[in-house]
């Protein structure tokens, strides 16, 4: 990993496409103090989905904790909402 890089993770948030669902998950985010990178969103249908490459580094909540309340937040709005340490992703995904 780039250790010049930021403290970076990615959100993914699927399900039923409805007003305000970017609104609220970045409202939290920005709650929390988090910075977003980079975002992409698709809906097909009526398939909502979304990809987001954020900073933590100054967050006022550890990654676990954000993972918490994003997932949480997510339940109660019937989206599927999963947070991961980018280092851990890349080494997923590295051949």
């Amino acid at each position: 990993m780039d250790d010049r890089r930021p403290a970076s993770a990615y959100i993914t948030v699927i399900g039923r496409d409805r007003v305000g669902i970017i609104a609220d998950v970045s409202r939290l985010l920005a709650d929390a103090n988090v910075n977003i990178l980079d975002i992409s969103q698709t809906v097909l249908g009526d398939s909502f989905t979304m990809i987001m490459a954020v900073d933590h580094a100054k967050a006022t909540l550890d990654i676990k904790a954000l993972a918490d309340r994003l997932e949480a937040q997510g339940r109660g709005m019937g989206l599927s909402i999963l947070v991961q340490h980018a280092g851990i992703f890349d080494a997923m995904h590295r051949i």
